[in-house]
């Protein structure tokens, strides 16, 4: 059974049954070998697909504060090539961003064939914190999922796989994160009356995502709900979502550089007998 929760495209997501703390009946020990295991196939496949440069790679990352984005970037970049890989993060908008349509800044920073990037938030804020502050109204909201969805088609048509991670932690998991901050002088920088402010919208947040999840999980843009409480887990469950993802793939890669390699050998060739180099 998939450790991370695929949302099937039109199906209902109910987030109250989905366990945060769920394990998969795991001790940490087993789930790091297994995610390392899985980390070093998810790397020779984002090699292929660099080497190949067919396709691009987008994952995203959303999930309320303190659920872990920063923890699933570090970990997914210790398996990948970081030379083929950056992140890009979605803050409040700039006055040039908030000039723009809503989808501008994200489609600015989306990978480039053979690379991948990790969005850390993104262009689902603009239905997720506008929509529980009633920055837009419900109407505009909704016509944003389409825009979403179709902005999300055009990016698989032209060859970006994308993969879409919701980290899912519990109310009482974020209260002992926020206040563990408080006690680690390495992370008071992380401290932030907003990450209060924002959890007493913990309701409208947790309905936010889910409408968000139901409307926008597509065959080419598939949501994932992660159980995000244990971290060790977290990260597993990502892994092995992007094993899953990946692999169909690997096949056509493999094939596609071994033709590449037929003719860059007969070039070679061809160059060796016109400048008559013995090997």
């Amino acid at each position: 059974m998939p450790y991370a929760h695929y949302v099937k495209p039109g199906s209902t997501v109910k987030l109250k049954d989905l366990d945060p703390s769920g394990h998969g009946g795991l001790e940490k020990e087993e789930a790091d070998f297994r995610r390392h295991e899985m980390g070093q196939r998810v790397e020779e496949m984002q090699e292929l697909m660099y080497a190949a440069n067919m396709n691009s790679l987008l994952l995203v990352l959303q999930g309320c504060d303190t659920s872990g984005k920063d923890g699933s970037i570090k970990s997914i970049l210790s398996y990948v090539n970081v030379q083929s890989c950056r992140v890009a993060s979605f803050k409040q908008p700039t006055h040039l961003e908030a000039s723009h349509d809503f989808l501008w800044r994200a489609h600015e920073q989306v990978p480039a064939l053979g690379g991948m990037t990790i969005f850390n938030r993104s262009h689902y804020e603009d239905v997720l914190v506008v929509r529980v502050h009633d920055l837009v109204s419900k109407q505009v909201c909704k016509k944003r999922y389409e825009q979403i969805n179709h902005f999300e088609e055009l990016l698989a048509d032209s060859g970006t796989i994308i993969v879409k991670f919701f980290l899912h932690i519990s109310k009482d998991e974020q209260e002992k994160r926020l206040l563990a901050r408080e006690e680690d002088a390495d992370k008071s920088w992380k401290l932030s009356v907003g990450d209060w402010s924002e959890r007493e919208l913990w309701k409208d947040y947790q309905k936010a995502f889910t409408d968000a999840l139901e409307a926008c999980s597509t065959d080419c843009a598939p949501w994932y709900v992660v159980p995000a409480n244990h971290k060790w887990f977290r990260d597993l469950a990502i892994m092995e979502a992007l094993e899953t993802t990946l692999k169909p793939y690997r096949q056509t890669w493999h094939e596609h550089l071994k033709e590449v390699g037929v003719e860059r050998k007969k070039e070679l060739e061809a160059y060796r007998q016109k400048n008559n180099i013995k090997t």
